[in-house]
């Protein structure tokens, strides 16, 4: 599930550039409830995007402005209430870790969803059913049952 984060050059130090990933994983894993799903961990992935600083737009001018880009199946945060609580910790996140270098309303959140049958992993493709099976899968291998796997996402 890449997340991809875009931000001008100086608003994060190398440190919190690494945490501000580690805090938007969490974020994610937590709200579907499988921060301990051994196929789901490691398969939150992303990109950090550090651009030239006038290179970031907003309005049409340069900007210090972040963008946060998370692309998911269509099984993945599916209510709406599961959206605006990602929505709202990748702001905060965002805007904590840059120390004060970017305001929460220049901070912008995008969940994208992949057609059914449209996600890769490992070279292999996963529909919705694949990816739940592959994830009861793995919930079973510690002991928690399908139907938590399943209610999980």
């Amino acid at each position: 599930m890449p997340i991809t984060l875009t931000v001008p050059e100086g608003v994060f130090n190398s440190d919190a550039e690494a945490k501000v990933f580690s805090e938007l994983t969490n974020a994610l894993l937590e709200i579907e409830g499988l921060q301990d799903n051994a196929f789901m961990v490691p398969n939150v992935v992303g990109t950090l995007n550090v651009l030239p600083r006038n290179r970031i737009f907003s309005g049409g001018a340069a900007a210090a402005a972040a963008f946060v880009e998370l692309k998911l199946p269509a099984v993945a945060l599916a209510s709406s209430e599961a959206k605006r609580r990602f929505i709202e910790q990748a702001t905060e996140i965002v805007a904590r870790e840059s120390s004060g270098k970017l305001v929460q309303e220049r901070i912008w959140v995008n969940v994208v969803y992949a057609e059914d049958g449209a996600w890769g992993i490992g070279g292999r493709g996963y529909d919705n059913a694949a990816l739940g099976n592959a994830i009861q899968a793995a919930a079973r291998s510690r002991g928690q049952s399908s139907r938590q796997a399943v209610n999980k996402l």
